[in-house]
């Protein structure tokens, strides 16, 4: 595995995980920086490079963490130099760019694959369950939140690179909160967005509220800000048979971050504190979280080189969900309700 970035996506999502998954090495890092390249030969004993052109050679896939606004330069660089390809998210800033690599890849005959992690939260593993058994009954609303409290400005591309750099919270977290809401509830016909940057010296979008209409009538209201010193619920869903409320976010990106291990016991367990409750106003229980499974994104890229099967998300799905990114932009631009086709 040839890794290009070594950044927060790099470091912590991304390197562990190939560590940990069988039958996948990290063999090479592309990082300028002196001090992430003698921990990337400490950690992984991997061999850092200051290009990508060098990659080339050194691996059998490659693996795009680098800023958004590289993602579809160099996912095509490296399917054209015959390389499958995992991209972290966003795969690109359109959905005819991320249209363009998919029939690049088939062409090719290459996988090509986008680390949508967040189908492998706990919580989201657990709602899908409920919905799958039929706990819910039908589901009318779906409410989701990413929402942080961080009004002093962190600084770097995401928050003050502009509309090139690819930044700003609806590419960020709104990737991972609409790929969600489609994968829970299907295609989506109409969409609303307000967005607003809050925050001085901040140029992206930092405070961001979507609606999704469903084809199949249920809504979706998605929440991403970090402007929020009283964040609400992670999930409220509404269903006609009862109701789904959870608190507080997936456990694996905490422990990423501390340095454990995702192949470790325990490792997407949530506590029990954490727990979701299901029912109605006159009967409620507590839910176990589902075990969060990062790294089954992992083991599903290996298993599908080795195999031949399909890949952990397919690139097609993504499309889907930058077509809705861009129509959000839309609404958000001229205010207006963006009905897609």
């Amino acid at each position: 595995m040839g890794l290009v970035g070594y950044g927060t996506a790099g470091a912590y999502f991304h390197a562990p995980l190939i560590r940990a998954t069988p039958g996948l090495t990290l063999a090479a890092v592309v990082t300028r920086d002196p001090v992430r390249r003698d921990e990337v030969a400490a950690t992984y004993g991997a061999v850092a490079v200051s290009e990508v052109p060098e990659l080339w050679d050194l691996c059998d896939l490659v693996v795009v963490a680098s800023p958004n606004r590289t993602h579809v330069s160099i996912a095509a660089a490296a399917l054209n130099h015959g390389k499958p390809v995992v991209v972290d998210k966003p795969l690109a800033p359109t959905a005819e760019e991320a249209r363009e690599l998919v029939r690049l890849a088939e062409k090719r005959g290459l996988m090509l694959t986008v680390y949508q992690n967040r189908r492998w939260d706990g919580d989201f593993r657990t709602l899908r369950r409920l919905v799958a058994e039929g706990r819910l009954g039908e589901v009318l609303r779906f409410e989701s939140r990413f929402e942080r409290w961080r009004p002093v400005p962190k600084g770097g591309w995401r928050e003050t690179g502009g509309a090139a750099e690819i930044g700003g919270l609806l590419y960020d977290l709104g990737s991972h909160l609409i790929d969600q809401a489609l994968r829970l509830l299907g295609p989506v016909r109409e969409v609303y967005c307000e967005s607003d940057v809050r925050r001085p010296g901040v140029v992206s979008d930092d405070d961001t509220f979507v609606a999704l209409t469903h084809a199949g009538g249920a809504r979706s209201q998605l929440w991403m800000s970090s402007m929020a010193a009283a964040p609400g619920p992670r999930f409220r869903v509404l269903g006609s048979a009862g109701a789904y409320l959870k608190h507080g976010m997936d456990v694996q990106e905490e422990r990423l971050r501390a340095g454990m291990a995702p192949d470790a016991p325990g490792f997407g367990d949530e506590p029990e504190a954490r727990w979701g409750v299901l029912g109605t106003p006159d009967e409620q229980h507590a839910v176990v979280t589902e075990p969060g499974a990062y790294l089954d994104f992992y083991r599903g890229v290996a298993a599908a080189l080795r195999d031949g099967g399909p890949p952990p998300v397919d690139p097609g799905s993504v499309v889907d969900v930058l077509a809705v990114i861009e129509a959000a932009r839309l609404s958000a631009t001229q205010r207006v309700v963006v009905h897609l086709g």
